[in-house]
């Protein structure tokens, strides 16, 4: 032994135990060489030295983080074991020390800097840098002292591990899941999300922090400002990108993006949803994708939407400069908000689609849902903007030609109509959770009359006049203003609509609707019905007017009487091909009682309906073998489909294909197959796609259970 003494200490190697490590930080399905850790818990390291570590030795093991790590910005964590308590509140202990190896336990702080760190260990004079010397720090929901805790096991199941899901998207009657592969855990994912956060300027200090950094992650994940992930567009034209409809998952986007360092085209408001819950999961914040069906996209923050109609009830794209999108899906994050006074910890709002500018750039949020809730409105970040998405009324105006001037009426004023069906996806099953309760109270209760009248003190009130980029042609008298919480006249007539259609919705096929009018109360009335059908994109833009049908009808007392409306094929199949865009169905209803001031609008949105994609593959397979697996497709509708591809992709089981299957005739069926091999244990989900000219969204998806 007396021979080791002269002898000055040096580390040989470091094991960093990644199997065990990183199986107690639930960081095991991360595809990196490196260790991942996440902050507040004990992980451990093994050092090996030229001789037996002693009591007299000096051992250090300093944790580096941004450019130039310095203790005294907590950028460098010096450790030694031998000292009772570091002040950065990190932690280190000799578990053993046996022979010449020596096991080591690290606690960094629940408060520590997220992101990249470089290990060195000193011994006296001597500094070891491993040749893999990166140890990357995340968020941890499990620990109680971490600011995203969050106690529930299911919830963070789903809510930070969970690699697939669904973003729901349709219209508020007609909701369906979009099969959404998140994919956190797969290569150069990390990596990417530590180039953003690089990349937003957030000072270390500040990369402590979820608020923070959530903040700076919905201006990054759009290319607006900051040349960040995606970039948006609404215009219909995608030919020099890939088009929004044709993503099925963020994985391919952000590898893309961390490559060429350069903005990835093109995104909308699920797609940068998708990317945003991707990237929030995989820093370990909790994070789902919320959709909020029928949402106001209000320009002024006014809690008002403006619709005009001409006198067909055919809405009118150039006059509105608001609009109200038959969806938008952004994201929830779980976190306490320790800036903000007691009561608003949990669910926070935040939005990456590029809409308003926020303190200077595109960012949204975060904002907690019980601010939205109960109208503090004033609370940050950007509570206004989400409280008028959820809670704005719509007010239907009709422009018609009076001496050749357009005249503004008012026909009817909705408050119930915004903000319907809020949806994510629910914990740990396959399907839809609605979660409107947590962002508003029920329609016309106590709490949401309270929150209505705190919420409208903060945001500027609007008066009765219509904010149309024409209105200047309006009659001063038509401009009386009325106060924001707008009552509806009782109904002399108990007149309704409804807007129902009598045939399935198969593009090709004839669309066969019918608006149903209905009084209930005693009496003749004469009715002058205005219907119309339009194509609309999601975000509410007219694309075509496809047909109208203007009657005047007699009902006595309480009766009913069925209009149909038919659209044929020929009328919109050709839109359906130029439109880049997955198109909605609208019908709009103006009915106005002769011999009374009653007038009802009424507007339903439609999604056509397609044949399925048959997914065939086994319910279970084994880790590394082969297994095959099946695309069906039979074109049941009258029509061709053009350019038809179908993309696939199963996270764990194979990288994302495209099958280009070129011209489909009406009844020829496709199949498509892949070979399969399984990297992954547990419950794996296979997504397909199928898109053409005519048709943008027909996916499906299958679970296949990997075992050893």
């Amino acid at each position: 032994m007396s021979n080791n003494a002269g002898i000055d200490l040096e580390v040989t190697g470091i094991d960093f135990l990644k199997s065990q490590n990183s199986h107690l930080h639930h960081t095991d399905a991360y595809h990196m060489e490196s260790l991942v850790v996440r902050r507040g818990q004990a992980f451990q390291l093994q050092l090996s030295f030229n001789r037996e570590l002693k009591a007299a030795d000096k051992l250090v093991l300093c944790f580096g983080i941004g450019e130039k790590p310095m203790k005294i910005r907590w950028t460098l964590i010096s450790l030694n074991p031998r000292r009772e308590q570091d002040p950065s509140e990190w932690q280190i202990s000799i578990i053993k020390n046996s022979g010449k190896e020596c096991l080591l336990s690290v606690i960094s702080s629940p408060r520590a800097t997220v992101g990249r760190y470089t290990l060195n260990v000193k011994t006296g004079t001597n500094i070891y840098k491993p040749k893999n010397n990166a140890v990357y720090l995340l968020f941890n929901p499990w620990c109680e002292a971490d600011v995203v805790f969050l106690a529930d096991e299911a919830q963070r199941k789903e809510y930070v591990l969970n690699d697939t899901g669904y973003i729901y998207v349709g219209s508020a009657y007609n909701i369906y899941g979009r099969p959404w592969n998140f994919g956190q855990f797969e290569e150069f994912v990390l990596d990417a999300c530590m180039y953003l956060l690089d990349k937003s300027k957030l000072k270390l200090s500040n990369r402590t922090d979820p608020v923070f950094v959530s903040r700076a992650m919905s201006a990054l994940v759009n290319a607006n400002d900051d040349r960040g992930v995606l970039l948006g567009n609404w215009s219909g034209n995608y030919s020099n990108g890939t088009s929004p409809t044709d993503w099925i998952g963020s994985v391919s986007i952000l590898q893309k993006y961390y490559k060429t360092k350069k903005p990835v085209c093109y995104g909308q408001c699920w797609v940068f949803s998708g990317v945003l819950t991707t990237v929030m999961r995989c820093l370990g914040i909790p994070s789902r994708s919320v959709t909020n069906f029928s949402s106001a996209h209000d320009t002024e923050e006014n809690l008002r939407v403006d619709i005009y109609l001409n006198e067909l009830g055919e809405k009118l794209n150039s006059i509105s400069l608001d609009s109200i999108w038959n969806f938008h899906v952004w994201n929830d994050v779980w976190m306490k908000r320790m800036d903000l006074p007691a009561g608003f910890d949990g669910w926070q709002a935040i939005d990456s689609t590029p809409q308003e500018l926020s303190q200077g750039i595109f960012q949204c949020g975060p904002c907690p849902l019980k601010a939205i809730r109960d109208g503090d409105v004033y609370l940050p970040f950007d509570s206004k903007f989400l409280y008028a998405e959820v809670n704005a009324d719509k007010v239907y105006w009709v422009v018609k030609n009076v001496n050749g001037k357009d005249k503004y009426i008012r026909i009817s004023t909705e408050t119930q109509g915004i903000g319907m069906n809020i949806s994510t996806k629910a914990v740990g099953q396959n399907k839809r959770e609605d979660i409107t309760a947590q962002y508003k109270y029920p329609e016309g209760s106590r709490e949401e009359r309270k929150a209505m009248q705190k919420a409208s003190s903060f945001i500027r009130p609007s008066g009765m006049v219509p904010r149309a980029r024409f209105a200047s042609t309006l009659p001063m008298g038509h401009m009386a203003s009325e106060p924001r919480v707008l009552h509806e006249a009782v109904s002399k007539t108990g007149l309704q609509l409804e807007i129902t259609n009598t045939e399935a919705l198969y593009p090709g096929n004839p669309l066969e609707l019918a608006i149903t009018v209905k009084t209930s109360t005693p009496g003749s009335w004469t009715i002058n019905l205005a219907g119309s059908c339009q194509l609309q994109s999601y975000t509410g833009k007219v694309e075509a007017s496809l047909g109208y049908v203007k009657e005047t009808i007699k009902l006595e007392g309480k009766s009913e009487m069925q209009v149909p409306l038919k659209i044929a094929a020929d009328e919109y199949m050709k839109t359906l091909a130029l439109v880049e865009d997955e198109v909605f169905i609208l019908i709009t209803a103006i009915a106005e009682v002769q011999g009374t001031d009653e007038k009802l609008t009424k507007e339903t949105t439609m999604s056509f309906e397609y044949p399925p994609i048959t997914v065939q593959m086994p319910e279970t397979a084994k880790l590394n073998k082969d297994f095959s697996c099946a695309f069906i497709f039979k074109n049941k509708l009258n029509v061709p489909l053009d350019n038809c591809k179908l993309l696939v992709e199963g996270l764990g089981i194979f990288k994302k294909s495209v099958f280009d299957e070129g011209h489909v005739k009406p009844g020829r069926i496709i199949k498509s197959e892949i070979i399969c091999t399984p990297t992954r244990l547990g419950e794996k989900k296979i997504i397909a796609k199928l898109i053409s000219t005519q048709i943008k969204g027909i996916s499906a998806e299958k679970a296949v259970t990997i075992t050893e």
